[in-house]
């Protein structure tokens, strides 16, 4: 399985829009960061997680020119307002793309995109919808189990691909949801800075986590500017990094 970094920042990306770099190293493009998305790969198969404003250009980044699946995991504009540049790999696939998240999330999307699942004016509907319910399902040969997860007063979901966990915009974990984080390769999990926030989770509580479920290889995703890469990649230990976009990770 190849995992792609397409984005690993903050809802404002990094630089925020003024040109601010906080302690992030301008010098650095590993910290220049569009907003939090991966690419999930096994061999032919191809599953995106979220469409970003980001998406166009993390697709020709990529070469992304089909997908199998799009999850969702919740249905903030930094996570689902690209969702228009779908059209486009609709357009080569020449058929509609399945697109999961739960009940709510997909509501939204139906509410905020109709024009994009209706076919009307002669222009074609492009996506099918399909509510996960957290129960496991397969893209191709991969299974995907999503798990409800807390984000501030709403609820987010995280997805575990075989060995492989997503966990973006969270601040605590449900008990129930636990199980998922457990034996895993690979954790692609939100550390949004230093300190605490109400909606998301700290360095300090994210490398709490990781020692608690003890993840072979931990990749620190959906940071501010407050996150400088190199710091972090020498205060941290070996089998946990800060997350770069266009990083690749295979397991």
């Amino acid at each position: 399985m190849k995992i792609t970094i397409l984005g690993c920042g903050t809802s404002s990306g990094v630089p925020k829009i003024g040109g601010k770099w906080g302690v992030c190293d301008p010098d650095n493009p590993k910290n220049r960061r569009r907003r939090s998305s991966i690419l999930v790969e096994d061999n032919e198969t191809k599953i995106l997680i979220d469409t970003t404003p980001d998406l166009r250009e993390q697709c020709l980044d990529a070469n992304i020119c089909h997908l199998d699946g799009v999850l969702y995991t919740h249905d903030h504009a930094d996570h689902t307002h690209g969702i228009d540049d779908l059209r486009a790999i609709f357009h080569i696939m020449k058929r509609r793309l399945d697109i999961y998240g739960n009940q709510e999330t997909l509501a939204i999307l139906h509410r905020r995109f109709d024009y994009i699942f209706k076919s009307r004016d002669g222009y074609p509907a492009i996506l099918n919808s399909h509510v996960t319910d957290n129960q496991e399902f397969h893209i191709g040969p991969v299974p995907v189990q999503p798990f409800d997860l807390i984000h501030g007063n709403g609820v987010t979901l995280g997805y575990r691909l075989d060995k492989m966990a997503y966990t973006t915009d969270l601040n605590a974990i449900p008990e129930k949801s636990e199980v998922f984080l457990q034996g895993l390769d690979l954790w692609i999990v939100d550390a949004l800075r230093p300190w605490p926030h109400p909606t998301h989770s700290h360095l300090d509580q994210t490398l709490g986590w990781i020692e608690k479920f003890k993840p072979k290889r931990a990749i620190l995703t959906h940071m501010t500017w407050d996150m400088d890469y190199e710091t972090l990649k020498k205060m941290l230990p070996k089998h946990i990094e800060p997350a770069y976009d266009g990083m690749i990770i295979n397991i």
